[in-house]
């Protein structure tokens, strides 16, 4: 299965972590990724701590748990390509639109798969 698949079909939680360039971690809830036609991953968010690492240290981890017993999941290791703010595509991308949703900046950050890892293990 690949990843576009997975993510279609697996539901969990997700953790994207990234830290600044003074290596200061921070982890945050992020929702699947959406897998575009070049492969790329895209999240969407707001202008906060997530966002603002990425600014000075582009490499970031995605850890997925499925639902369901036991630990089952994806570790991704990802590199930041480039972003987009409050374009047509994120808009296109987004799955909830909210009532009363502050009108505060958007952004879609798309990243580059350097590596791809079991939840457990190291994949060999």
């Amino acid at each position: 299965m690949d990843l576009k698949e997975y993510f279609e079909n697996t539901k969990g939680i997700g953790i994207l972590g990234t830290a600044d360039d003074a290596g200061k971690v921070d982890a945050a809830v992020y929702a699947r990724p959406t897998i575009l036609e070049d492969g790329s991953l895209a999240f969407i968010m707001r202008d906060r701590l997530t966002h603002h690492n990425l600014q000075s240290n582009s490499h970031a981890t995605y850890l997925f748990v499925e639902n369901g017993p036991g630990y089952k999941g994806k570790r991704l290791y990802l590199t930041k390509v480039r972003e987009e703010q409050d374009t047509q595509l994120l808009q296109s991308l987004r799955k909830r639109q909210y009532i009363d949703e502050k009108e505060e900046a958007k952004y879609l950050v798309l990243f580059k798969l350097t590596e791809e890892l079991p939840l457990i293990g190291d994949g060999t």
